[in-house]
């Protein structure tokens, strides 16, 4: 994983209602050289397909993937976002794109790497969200594993397995994303707001609900402290550690 891909976060949850979409908007953190650019794009085409689209890593290749997709749906080139027949088929796309961005600027023995998380529905065909790899390969979710994540992934990725499950409502899963993303924040000053939200209703074919919270977002302060909270108020509640004989004899004879 490369360094920028660790001041990213983005999660795409799959539901039975549907698909959520978070991504924080961070791409250099330090004392006095913050940046922030969305990691989010959309992509709709009305009563036929809706897309969405999460990226991390080098700035230089997702924007230009990004640049290469509008383009060719400008054009209207022979191979778009608006013709590809499946959303894998999409993935594919956005794997090619990034290698081509990759190749273009390698050199100087930096890296150019990125990631992207794919997701969406065309109609007539069921809502899915792929992870595009670096190397253009992608995954995508299952009934045991409904989330990918792309960045700054281990401290959001426990919430996320101990809550998300297929049958959750979409509005848990945003919760539960945003506690995920609340924790990255919380170990990882390099990932932050403004905080991108999209949700996406099965068979709608458009994201009506998105939401933007920043810095200064009420809404942000009220997730970390009820969190906080709670998870204090757990741990004091954890039944106290008792060491029994057997197991004091056991550890006592490990010197002998």
């Amino acid at each position: 994983m490369c360094s920028s891909d660790l001041m990213t976060y983005c999660v795409a949850i799959r539901v039975d209602e549907g698909l959520c979409f978070i991504s924080d908007s961070r791409t250099n953190a330090g004392v006095d050289n913050v940046s922030t650019y969305s990691k989010m794009y959309s992509f709709g085409d009305p009563d036929a397909r809706q897309l969405v689209i999460l990226s991390a890593g080098n700035l230089a290749t997702t924007q230009g993937v990004i640049a290469r997709i509008k383009r060719d749906q400008k054009a209207e080139a022979a191979q778009n976002i608006r013709t590809l027949q499946t959303i894998e088929e999409v993935a594919d796309y956005v794997g090619t794109l990034s290698l081509e961005q990759q190749e273009k600027h390698t050199g100087g023995g930096k890296t150019f790497e990125a990631s992207f998380i794919v997701g969406g529905q065309i109609k007539g065909q069921k809502h899915e969200a792929y992870l595009v790899y670096p190397q253009g390969n992608h995954i995508t979710t299952s009934r045991d594993t409904p989330f990918l994540q792309i960045g700054e992934s281990k401290y959001g990725k426990p919430i996320l397995d101990r809550i998300i499950t297929p049958d959750v409502s979409l509005d848990t899963a945003a919760l539960c994303g945003l506690v995920s993303m609340d924790s990255t924040m919380q170990s990882n000053l390099t990932v932050g707001p403004p905080i991108e939200v999209a949700m996406y209703e099965e068979s709608s074919l458009s994201v009506e609900r998105k939401y933007r919270f920043d810095e200064s977002s009420e809404y942000l302060r009220q997730i970390k402290s009820a969190w906080d909270q709670r998870l204090k108020e757990a741990f004091s509640n954890m039944p106290p550690l008792a060491w029994s004989k057997a197991w004091d004899h056991s550890t006592s004879d490990l010197g002998s």
